[in-house]
């Protein structure tokens, strides 16, 4: 139908200024601009996002109309819209620009053209377009930090952050996680989050089952001073529990505070990618890892010392040597210990040993082990370079407590963790 009324319209065009056709324009003028509207707002202006048309357009196109051609077609030609001026301003002073471009010379740039009544369409035969508009300037600019992800990428997590200044809260709401990788299929994440620095207590997100892409929407409260509130760092771990109920760190993501301007109405909303774990840097006195294990029938605790590294050695040296020594203590008293193999001149020793202590079941809620790290010199005494406390509630938090805790609830298992070391304790 349309097709059949331009073709009748550009006919009529040599006629448009007889009286005799006004009425005959006017009402085929009207059905196109119906139907014409009609097609275009889903064919076209959906994808430009322009939300209306003038009947100024209709002249120029039905000048380019071809019969075996769709309305599509013809706009596909160019994706620009045309602005047109009406014959009413064809006696002004007009520079041009480029071929189909023009500016009013000494015009106001603000004064809005006077248009003629809506009947008068025999007034727009010689209109003619004085430039374009391109839609895909207006757009707004696409989110691609959920498509856009570098090679090796290993997760993204985003979160958002805000500090309550007369409340003296941290307020730290965790948002997503895109594009995990666990070590199989399935995958369902938590996130603990610490504030450094301290590293003994943490807040924990729910689980989410069976997702590459959690949505979490949770938030969490630390209570910090404003005074301390610079010098904090927030740290994110993210984890996957498989179907034994083990924890994988699948990534990890640190932000310092010291550069942010958090206020009460400054809602900082943040994405990272995540980093693995072997790229945290070691803590001031270093890290160890080991491994524990609980046989309950045997009532036997075994302890496997892994590796150290980061070490502060006083002489750097192949005289030094350093190793480990692992006690097993009873309400504070000394039980046993056992010692590694001293590894000469290294801050980051590999030992790979195991030692087992004869500890009852019983026992549990009142042992504790305390692996300490030294370095010797020959002819000297031994020097603590750092030790760790791994026990009960009675004896330790954070990190160490979730590794013995750990232990026990899954007998048997070897339990792997590094722990940062501490000069004295």
């Amino acid at each position: 139908i349309l097709r059949d009324l331009f073709e009748e319209l550009r006919s009529d065009v040599p006629h448009w200024s007889s009286r005799y056709y006004t009425n005959k324009i006017n009402c085929k003028m009207m059905s196109i601009y119906h139907l014409f509207y009609l097609h275009i707002s889903i064919e076209f202006l959906q994808n430009c996002e322009i939300r209306t048309v003038n009947l100024l357009l209709l002249p120029s196109l039905v000048s380019i109309f071809k019969p075996e051609e769709s309305v599509a077609v013809v706009l596909s030609r160019s994706r620009s819209v045309p602005f047109i001026i009406p014959p009413t301003l064809h006696g002004r002073d007009w520079i041009n620009l480029t071929n189909e471009e023009h500016v009013q010379e000494g015009s106001d740039p603000y004064m809005i053209p006077q248009s003629g009544p809506r009947s008068s369409f025999h007034s727009l035969a010689g209109a003619y377009v004085v430039g374009t508009v391109n839609p895909d300037l207006y757009k707004f600019p696409e989110d691609k930090s959920e498509t856009d992800f570098p090679e090796g990428n290993i997760g993204r997590l985003w979160f958002s952050i805000e500090y309550e200044q007369e409340s003296e809260r941290l307020l730290v709401s965790l948002i997503k996680a895109r594009k995990l990788q666990p070590p199989a299929d399935s995958c369902s994440p938590f996130v603990k989050i610490y504030l450094l620095p301290d590293k003994r207590s943490y807040l924990q997100s729910k689980t989410k089952c069976k997702t590459l892409n959690p949505q979490f929407d949770e938030n969490f409260v630390f209570q910090v001073s404003s005074k301390m509130l610079l010098q904090r760092t927030l740290k994110f771990l993210v984890y996957h529990v498989n179907k034994q109920k083990k924890h994988h760190l699948l990534g990890q993501v640190t932000f310092p505070l010291k550069n942010q301007t958090l206020t009460d109405d400054n809602k900082l909303v943040i994405w990272r990618d995540l980093e693995k774990e072997n790229l945290e840097p070691p803590s001031e006195h270093g890290d160890i890892q080991f491994s524990l294990s609980y046989n309950d029938y045997l009532g036997r605790l075994t302890v496997v010392v892994l590796r150290a590294r980061g070490l502060k050695l006083q002489e750097e040296s192949h005289a030094v040597s350093v190793y480990v020594k692992v006690s097993l203590m009873n309400h504070n008293k000394f039980i046993k210990s056992k010692k590694t193999t001293a590894v000469l001149g290294s801050p980051n020793p590999v030992y790979n040993e195991t030692f087992s202590f004869k500890a009852d079941q019983t026992e549990l809620d009142t042992a504790s082990l305390s692996l300490s790290v030294l370095q010797s010199i020959k002819g000297e005494k031994a020097h603590l370079l750092g030790r760790v406390i791994v026990g009960p509630f009675m004896y330790t938090r954070g990190k160490e407590l979730e590794h013995w805790n750990e232990m026990i609830s899954k007998p048997k298992e070897l339990v792997k963790r590094w722990h940062a070391l501490c000069h004295s304790m």
